[in-house]
């Protein structure tokens, strides 16, 4: 017999495998190795190939079909998420534990596997955005939080806080809007990002809300000062949340502004819109305020608003580079000092002429500026629109404390020139303010109604006849009673304290003092 691959003779036996080799070109013969099946389906079965299995001799049934497809899906989800081997090896032991070995199949099973996900990165303190996580699964981010509840519960962990910090950094790194961004102005606004962003958390805008939306609004604030092109539709898509809701915050981010602005001596002029072009020196007074010391022999400056030499000094000199070129400004600060007293310290004295002067010649010469910059194109850089007066490059200092990432007890304790309370709490005292007036009122109708003056009782009967032909929506503006009154009358009657019916829980104290003796009485 000859080679079927060289047509040679020198054909020789394998001693190990039995087959036979042609000892010039290397090549196995396949004639030798076919074994014939005899008796049909039940006769002896072939050695290397068999329907059904992969080369092991064993049939896969439904359960290792079952491990096969969920281990499938779980190299798929940690694919999408960017994790790495070791933690993917971290999600199937987490997964294993849970499902006891069975893993599953179904629209549930991708579902557990997100939220094993997302507790692993946050157990090792590495912000995955739930939202993310929830558009790769597929799923709504109210299921997905169920789930991740589900198995902290079932595995009895607990996370850490979720880090703002990192999603904001995660957020400038990944996120397509920044992609074109250079290294050294990525850092510079990643900075001044964590400034806002803790400044937040001091404000409480954070407190209650969902964390990503209020990246996105600094984000797109950040950008705007750095003349980074950044649109908040986009960014929104990009980091998976509502549009609505970043807007939301962007205006609550620049109403905060606003009200730090107020300290300038132009502030009562700042409003929401113009904001952005007074945003460096309110940032820059922010700063000021941060890196204050107080201490015994600093006192003074807890009565002080804030240091006006600095700031005056360094926003209305010619070496803060507005961009006037030859037709530079002489230093306005001079107007200030006849009013800088050095023998008080304490008290800052500024005289409202000197401000209106200031601020006019500034206005005067900035539009002077304006018109100079059109003649001298090609010698101006490309400059964003409404913000062509400012080199964005000098007004961050960036040595503030809160320009790194700080505890919740270091971000509280730091002064920024705003204190401001939760929403939510200012809102509650203004409902119990209002619900004090309603029970005051209530109690006058009670007295009023309960009072055994004839006088009193001629006037009611007098009214009731004049009311009788009235319409509801008359009667209802004429006396200006809503359920709300009704209710708080019906528990005054029954003698429950003012004290909790200002708390507002009319259910429970319906339960308690009205349905209660009802029920009593009826038996």
């Amino acid at each position: 017999m000859s080679c079927k691959s060289c047509y040679g003779r020198s054909l020789v036996m394998d001693d190990v495998t039995g087959d036979t080799v042609c000892s010039s070109c290397g090549v196995v013969q396949d004639f030798d190795n076919f074994q014939a099946h005899f008796g049909g389906i039940s006769g002896p079965t072939g050695t290397y190939v068999r329907l059904g299995t992969a080369g092991t001799g064993n049939v896969y049934g439904y359960k290792e079909t079952k491990i096969y497809e969920a281990q499938k899906v779980i190299e798929d989800t940690m694919f999408k998420l960017g994790l790495s081997g070791s933690r993917s090896n971290e999600v199937k032991a987490m997964i294993d534990k849970i499902t006891e070995g069975e893993y599953g199949q179904g629209s549930w099973f991708p579902v557990l596997t997100g939220a094993c996900a997302y507790v692993v990165m946050r157990k090792d303190n590495n912000t995955l955005p739930i939202s993310e996580v929830a558009n790769f699964v597929g799923c709504d981010i109210h299921e997905l939080g169920r789930m991740v509840s589900r198995v902290v519960e079932f595995l009895e962990l607990k996370l850490p806080e979720f880090d703002i910090v990192d999603s904001l950094e995660r957020a400038i790194k990944t996120c397509p809007s920044f992609s074109g961004v250079s290294a050294d102005l990525s850092r510079r606004m990643l900075k001044q990002g964590v400034f806002l962003v803790q400044c937040l958390i001091k404000w409480f805008v954070t407190t209650g809300r969902r964390p990503i939306p209020v990246v996105a609004a600094v984000l797109v604030f950040v950008a705007t000062l750095n003349q980074v092109d950044v649109k908040i539709n986009e960014l929104a898509k990009e980091l998976h949340v509502a549009v609505a809701t970043c807007k939301k915050r962007y205006k609550e981010l620049l109403v905060r502004l606003v009200e730090v602005a107020r300290v300038l001596p132009w502030g009562e002029d700042v409003t929401t819109k113009n904001i952005i072009n007074n945003a460096p020196y309110v940032i820059q007074y922010m700063e000021m305020k941060s890196m204050e010391k107080r201490g015994e022999n600093n006192k003074h400056n807890q009565d002080r608003e804030f240091c006006l030499d600095d700031l005056i000094d360094q926003c209305l000199s010619k070496d803060l580079g507005y961009g006037y070129g030859s037709y530079g400004l002489v230093n306005d600060s001079q107007y200030f000092e006849p009013n800088l007293s050095n023998e008080f310290p304490d008290e800052l004295q500024l005289s409202q002429e000197c401000l209106a002067m200031v601020y006019a010649k500034f206005l005067d010469e900035a539009s002077l500026v304006k018109s100079i910059s059109h003649v001298e194109e090609g010698n101006c850089r490309k400059r964003a629109t409404g913000h062509d007066l400012f080199d964005w490059s000098d007004w961050w200092n960036g040595k503030s404390k809160l320009s790194k990432k700080l505890m919740l007890k270091q971000i509280l304790e730091q002064d920024v020139g705003l204190n401001y309370l939760p929403p939510s709490f200012e809102w509650g005292c203004k409902v119990y303010e209002i619900r004090k007036k309603k029970i005051e009122a209530a109690k006058s109708r009670i007295q009023t109604t309960m009072s055994s003056s004839s006088e009193n009782s001629l006037v009611r009967n007098d009214c009731f006849v004049e009311d009788v032909n009235m319409s509801e929506r008359k009667r209802k503006r004429q006396f200006d009673i809503d359920w709300e009154d009704f209710i708080i009358e019906t528990l005054l009657l029954h003698q429950v304290k003012e004290e909790e019916i200002g708390k507002g829980h009319y259910n429970t104290l319906l339960d308690l003092y009205v349905f209660c003796d009802e029920n009593v009485a009826r038996v």
